[in-house]
């Protein structure tokens, strides 16, 4: 069975949660998550670097120990440790896990001191009064524990975008390899560059005797098959993540995959336009009565209709169709467009690389610039940098702006905003920085008016340059905190400074909407990695696919600059 990154990552979280949830030593706990982040932002793929003879112990935190519990879940699908955690405490407790903002050290308490080992029994305790008289809970936490179980009790599990990516790649080139398939495509809300995906749909084309449906419900990691036929067939996989694969005429394709790829609301404005025109619109094609006029690709599906072709990250029927209508469709953004990235940490504060390795790994990239922009000296879990630290690392920039070539390193810092809208460290060092980030780490349960207003003290504040993931939110994790962003957005327009878009899978914040929002309001975004090593530089893409779907175009994003565009830029907000 092929083995993921992100499988690998699973398990040794799980390791961590139970570990913790057994009062193990923190210094244990930490390791395994150290290494589940390592190799599930780890831009190869770990199978092949074992096939490679590549020795994993030169990844960060990957000792002799983890690498072979890593070698061990490539070959076997399997962890030895975790089936031993697993007997040793109830089976359903990582599903309490599940709930928001229910960690580890929560579950513990639930478990050593109420006894409560699954969903129902803490739903019961919540609703019975119980949980509130724990230490470190209350009444308030006991309510929205109780709103979080009913929540979750309706929720369809959803994937993360890069997490998908790893099956929907595995998977699309397994298909690939099937005698006589000709095209693969990946359609749904993957292709539009959702967040988070619940399914994966796959439009195939292969010749008549092409045994891929066959193929198909034999693949390794199915686990179920729901359905099996000869032109649609739907499996759940081992990671619980459902793929539907549909075989296609070559003279449907295009209709089939405007169909599968939604959004349901936009087919159904486009197939009302069709009706208008005394057209039948579907997946097999546009159809005059009974006669096919066009389907065999997207763009003629469109062009029935009078509309050009509308790219699939704007098909939501948000005003895609009437710009289409009008000739004003934007040119959207594409990954090659950007000339660096400003916002990278390094093995100073919470990186796991020097500044030179993420300076090279940008420029083979074909980066013209990176800014180095570590944690200020209050994030003390990431090891943030006091004045005197960061003076050196200054000095340190500069020498190797002197040996380098072809890239140019920019001084930066992550500064913490203060709950009084003050920043993390002096007017005397942030002067000698290219550009200094703000960004909201502590306080995130701040009532709106008070949250940004925080903000938008922070951002009147003169060295300020460009606010950090500025909804705060982390994908199934952390919900964003409550903030007025029309008025953060306002206020980077009068105050000249800029929004981040973090392209980190787990934030892709600035959520689109607010993309779109920054763009009517002239204010430009910055598309940043947020990397803490030189792989994560690659999760660029996927801040491009969100920056797509808020309309983002070329001339909307900061970092398309050249560093001589960009100097003047960052240099008006200081």
């Amino acid at each position: 069975m092929p083995i993921h990154n992100a499988d690998i990552a699973a398990i040794f979280e799980e390791i961590a949660n139970l570990l913790e949830i057994q009062g193990a030593n923190l210094f244990r706990v930490r390791a395994y998550r150290n290494a589940a982040r390592t190799v599930g932002d780890l831009g190869r793929d770990i199978k092949t670097l074992l096939e490679k003879g590549e020795d994993l112990t030169n990844l960060p935190g990957i000792g002799e120990d983890l690498a072979g519990k890593i070698k061990e879940i490539v070959d076997t699908g399997k962890c030895s440790m975790l089936d031993k955690l697993h007997k040793e405490l109830p089976p359903a407790i990582t599903e309490l896990l599940k709930i928001p903002n229910l960690g580890p050290k929560r579950v513990k308490t639930l478990y050593h001191d109420l006894d409560i080992q699954t969903l129902e029994q803490l739903y019961r305790a919540a609703r019975d009064g119980r949980i509130r008289e724990l230490p470190g809970f209350g009444a308030k936490t006991e309510q929205n524990i109780l709103q979080a179980v009913e929540i979750h009790a309706g929720a369809t599990k959803r994937f993360k975008l890069a997490v998908a990516a790893q099956y929907a790649s595995a998977l699309v080139n397994y298909l690939k390899k099937v005698k006589g398939t000709d095209q693969v495509i990946v359609a749904g809300s993957f292709r539009r560059m959702r967040e988070t995906v619940g399914d994966l749909d796959i439009l195939v084309t292969a010749a008549p005797a092409s045994p891929v449906m066959e193929r198909f419900t034999a693949y390794d990691e199915v686990k179920d098959v729901l359905s099996s036929g000869a032109t649609r067939s739907s499996v759940i996989l081992k990671s619980g993540l459902q793929v539907d694969l549909r075989l296609v005429g070559r003279e449907s394709f295009g209709a089939a995959l405007q169909y599968f790829t939604g959004s349901k609301t936009h087919n159904i404005a486009i197939r009302r336009l069709g009706q208008e025109r005394g057209l039948k619109i579907n997946e097999y094609g546009v159809f005059k009565g009974d006669k096919r006029i066009a389907g065999e690709t997207e763009e003629s599906v469109y062009k029935t209709v009078g509309l050009p072709y509308i790219p699939p990250e704007l098909r939501e029927d948000r005003g895609e169709i009437e710009a289409a209508r009008a000739g004003r469709l934007p040119h959207l953004i594409e990954l090659h467009d950007l000339k660096g990235d400003l916002h990278l940490h390094t093995k100073a504060t919470d990186g796991r690389n020097t500044i030179k390795d993420m300076a090279l790994a940008a420029r083979e990239r074909g980066y013209e610039y990176i800014a180095i922009t570590e944690h200020s000296r209050r994030l003390t879990v990431a090891h943030g940098l006091d004045p005197q630290r960061l003076l050196k690392q200054i000095d340190e920039i500069d020498r190797l702006n002197a040996e380098l070539s072809g890239i140019t390193v920019l001084k930066g810092i992550e500064v913490d905003i203060l709950e009084d809208g003050g920043l993390d460290l002096p007017d005397s060092v942030l002067e000698r920085l290219d550009l200094v980030i703000g960004a909201v780490h502590s306080k995130f349960d701040l009532p709106r008016a008070r949250q940004t207003e925080r903000i938008l003290r922070a951002m009147d504040h003169p060295h300020f340059t460009m606010l950090a993931h500025p909804t705060g939110r982390l994908l199934e994790q952390r919900e964003p905190y409550d903030v007025d962003m029309l008025r953060i957005i306002r206020k980077a327009r009068k105050r000249g400074c800029y929004l981040e878009l973090n392209a980190h899978p787990e934030r892709l914040d600035l959520l689109d909407s607010h993309c779109q929002m920054a763009k009517e309001e002239g204010v430009l975004v910055s598309i940043n990695s947020d990397a803490h090593n030189t792989l994560d530089l690659d999760n660029l893409r996927y801040g491009i696919g969100q920056a797509r779907r808020g309309w983002l175009e070329r001339q909307d994003v900061l970092n398309t600059r050249t560093l001589k565009e960009l100097r003047p830029l960052l240099k008006r907000t200081m």
